[in-house]
């Protein structure tokens, strides 16, 4: 059951890699604010459900929350010319303070009210622990899907179109009289509200919203597309399109958590395999970042060889 749980963790972290992936590789930019939105989204949730309000609709104030970091992230890029990675670090530096104003303090309990636990209510008290291991993991598969659906068909729409290709080609697309600017600003609500989502995800899988929950986010929402990626370049072809974008980030996150999960449960490293996992990242990446290269040079060398032998 302890890879089932990395599974489940891997769908929910996933939506932090598609947002990522929309700032990165659609928009074409590197965008900072992860960390920032991530938190918001997590403490909004954690807020609404403190404040009487359904689980459900703290889903809805995390995605506004992290519109609205988008918004001001947007905002500073296309209007105050702020160089795109600096008007992360502002965004993201800012929401730190706002995130603890809140939560209230630097953590914030759930309880009962999770929505992961409302679901395992509908099982029944006979239920097993790992029965609502499979269930949780099941619930969050489905919400990663069908986000994942909705936003492949909202990138095929005349909006999507744009962009897309704003971040292909701003200056086409600005040749073509289509605000930029716009384009920009929505594109990056979108990832940052997706972002924000995961974290009030994570919020109602743990039971609490706590300061040091967004930790790490960015560099895990990187890994995971990086990951995806790699693994998706074994296949050429597959590497067309923002939908197969979209599912090698989810990919990425979900293969990104089994093999933590396994170095820590095989005890690779030995009692230091829990102590090591922000090495384990940098290793993880470092490698399959080599993997294309390794797969191009090696096509290139065949080719060479067989064009000697001819």
């Amino acid at each position: 059951m302890l890879y089932v749980t990395a599974i489940q963790e891997g769908f929910l972290y996933g939506l932090l890699a598609i947002g990522v992936f929309i700032s990165l590789r659609v928009l074409n930019i590197p965008d900072l604010t992860t960390e920032g939105s991530f938190g918001f989204g997590n403490a909004a949730a954690a807020a609404a459900v403190a404040m009487g309000y359904h689980p459900n609709v703290s889903l809805l104030f995390a995605l506004l929350a992290g519109f609205a970091a988008g918004l001001v992230t947007g905002f500073l890029q296309t209007k105050l010319k702020v160089h795109p990675v600096l008007a992360g670090i502002i965004t993201m530096s800012g929401l730190y303070s706002i995130n603890l104003i809140v939560r209230g303090g630097p953590n914030l309990a759930i309880g009962e009210s999770s929505l992961f636990k409302l679901a395992y209510a509908f099982l029944g008290e006979a239920a097993s622990r790992d029965d609502k291991k499979i269930a949780g993991a099941i619930l969050a598969a489905v919400l990663c899907i069908v986000i994942v659906l909705l936003i492949a068909l909202f990138f095929k729409t005349h909006l999507g179109m744009c962009i897309r290709a704003t971040g292909d080609n701003p200056d086409m697309v600005r040749a073509s009289s289509i605000n930029v600017d716009r384009t920009k600003i929505i594109g990056l609500c979108i990832s940052n509200g997706l972002i924000a989502l995961s974290g009030a995800l994570i919020a109602h899988y743990v039971g609490y919203s706590d300061a040091s929950s967004s930790s790490g986010t960015l560099i895990y929402g990187l890994a995971a597309v990086i990951i995806g990626e790699a693994l998706f370049s074994l296949f050429p072809r597959s590497r067309r399109g923002v939908t197969i974008g979209l599912l090698s980030a989810v990919c990425g996150s979900i293969l990104y958590k089994v093999i933590v999960t396994f170095v820590v449960d095989a005890e690779l490293f030995g009692a230091n395999s829990a102590n090591l996992m922000k090495l384990l990242c940098a290793v993880i990446v470092a490698f399959t970042l080599i993997i294309p290269a390794a797969r191009d040079a090696l096509i290139s060398w065949k080719n060479r060889w067989e064009a000697r032998r001819a």
